[in-house]
């Protein structure tokens, strides 16, 4: 039919518009929050899942030039890096001024701030996913 079409397989890419129930968001806000006094703690589920983190606007960038090909094509976009839930925490919490480090195991781990012993983070077994994919990552 002579169609210019292409096809983009887009990893996990975040901004501050990402909702705030996806982790990302949920960690973010979540450390401003407590750095603030306006929440106790986080609660999340697999701390080890892995996941290709990129950032919205460079993809939104790479959508772009995928449509500036002369010929059109499938793509990946991806960072091709993993990042687990756990490192995610750790350096949001450490951008408000919280040092992370992490006490116990499964589901009894607990991530509390050095520098006070204050318990900030908890696992909740009701955000662990039935069908956990432990790590994501594309070969872009």
């Amino acid at each position: 039919y002579g169609m210019y079409a292409c096809n983009g397989i887009l990893f996990n890419h975040e901004s501050p518009m990402r909702g705030e129930t996806f982790v990302t968001r949920k960690i973010a806000r979540a450390a401003a929050c407590i750095k603030a006094g306006k929440q106790d703690a986080l609660y999340l589920g697999n701390l080890d899942a892995k996941r290709d983190w990129g950032h919205a606007r460079d993809y939104v960038e790479a959508m772009w030039r995928m449509l500036q090909q002369e010929t059109a094509d499938d793509f990946v976009v991806a960072t091709g890096q993993t990042h687990s839930v756990r490192e995610f925490v750790e350096r949001a919490f450490k951008e408000v001024g919280f040092v992370i480090a992490w006490k116990g195991e499964g589901i009894d781990e607990v991530g509390y701030d050095v520098n006070s012993g204050r318990d900030l983070i908890f696992v909740d077994p009701c955000y662990f996913r039935p069908t956990e994919v432990d790590v994501l990552v594309g070969d872009a």
